[in-house]
């Protein structure tokens, strides 16, 4: 099997139990390069259980998980992002007091070359430039990066928190309700956002209730209703209509 044909990111028999109560029950999925698939579903469906589990912030408690076809174990974010998997959540998890630069490189800073790197001293030059230098690469407009996030609306901070996980995830991103808050414009601009990270080469996983912004962007969409997944729709195959049918259960009793 060529390294193009192993999925990037798959899931198999997933299943998440808290107690007697089943928040996943045996999840199949997958996730190729250059992919953005939908995970769509009513409000306590699993969606967010799922990508927690897929980023380490939940263990399953059964199935397996594997990246680039190699089962992996996290037992923690970190052990997921050292694999190159970035999650933005719906609260962007964003220091307000500190800058845009600042942000890029929260928990990664760079240090001065030599003894000053040794003593913890940060190379704060460097690290400007690299962040200008990505979001100039994403064509995403902020006027300084030396612009504390806290005074930036939701739009923007919104922008620098899909491009520091698209800095440093260099293989999968995860989006929970990237723009759930956003007015219309700056949806929108999230959007393209995306859809650039797409032609990097790098795997998308949007959980959304914006069903219009999911039908345009997502090359498939997987529905869970009650963890579980309870069908993939692929673009072009369906409508909008179609994803509310089954997010709800109803397209279940046309069968």
């Amino acid at each position: 099997m060529s390294e193009n044909t192993v999925p990037l990111l798959e899931a198999r028999g997933i299943t998440k139990a808290y107690g007697n109560v089943a928040a996943l029950t045996g999840i199949n999925f997958k996730l190729d390069r250059g992919e953005i698939v939908g995970l769509v579903g009513d409000n306590g469906a699993g969606k967010s259980t799922l990508v927690k589990t897929l980023c380490g912030a939940h263990q399953p408690t059964d199935g397996h998980i594997f990246v680039e076809g190699e089962e992996v174990h996290f037992s923690s974010p970190k052990e997921s992002r050292m694999r190159g998997i970035e999650v933005v959540y719906q609260d962007l998890a964003l220091a307000n007091e500190l800058s845009v630069a600042e942000n890029i490189f929260l928990g990664r800073e760079m240090k001065q070359p030599g003894f000053l790197g040794v003593i913890g001293t940060m190379n704060r030059k460097a690290m400007r430039a690299s962040a200008v230098e990505t979001l100039e690469s994403l064509a995403i407009e902020i006027k300084s990066v030396e612009t504390r996030c806290g005074t930036m609306s939701g739009g923007q901070r919104q922008a620098v928190a899909v491009a520091r996980a698209i800095m440093w995830g260099s293989k999968v991103l995860l989006l929970d309700e990237p723009t759930a808050a956003l007015a219309v414009a700056e949806s929108d601009k999230i959007a393209g956002l995306v859809a650039g990270v797409k032609d990097k080469g790098v795997g998308v996983i949007l959980v959304s209730h914006n069903l219009p912004q999911v039908h345009e962007l997502c090359d498939r969409v997987v529905v869970l209703l009650r963890g579980r997944v309870v069908t993939e729709l692929r673009r072009g195959e369906y409508s909008i209509d179609d994803m509310v049918s089954w997010i709800t259960g109803a397209a279940l009793h046309k069968r």
